[in-house]
């Protein structure tokens, strides 16, 4: 994976093999998502609907930390390089930030 760190971020540059998992992932989502919405046109047991709801979140937060993990890695990388790395801790101080939002 390569990245490069301007204005404060790292900005990451995968290739089509490191974005694999994630997008298989976000393909498996858009399919859970699909299954929700014909469960609602079909009037199913709500508890199913919000089990299945359930599943597309964790699958999402899933997706999230493939994300996550693939910019830690890269940041710390660039801070072990760099003179200064403040400015890529401050970076992934951010990242994990908006993580915890959810």
């Amino acid at each position: 994976m390569e990245y490069h760190f301007r204005e404060g971020r790292l900005y990451l540059h995968r290739t089509a093999e490191e974005k694999a998992p994630i997008l298989q992932r976000l393909r498996r989502i858009e399919g859970q998502v699909r299954g929700l919405q014909q469960m609602l046109e079909e009037d199913r047991y709500c508890l199913d609907e919000v089990q299945q709801a359930n599943a597309i979140s964790a699958a999402i937060r899933e997706a999230a930390l493939l994300i996550i993990s693939d910019h830690l890695a890269a940041g710390v990388d660039y801070a072990a390089k760099a003179k200064d790395s403040r400015g890529a801790v401050q970076d992934m101080v951010a990242v994990l930030r908006a993580a915890l939002r959810q």
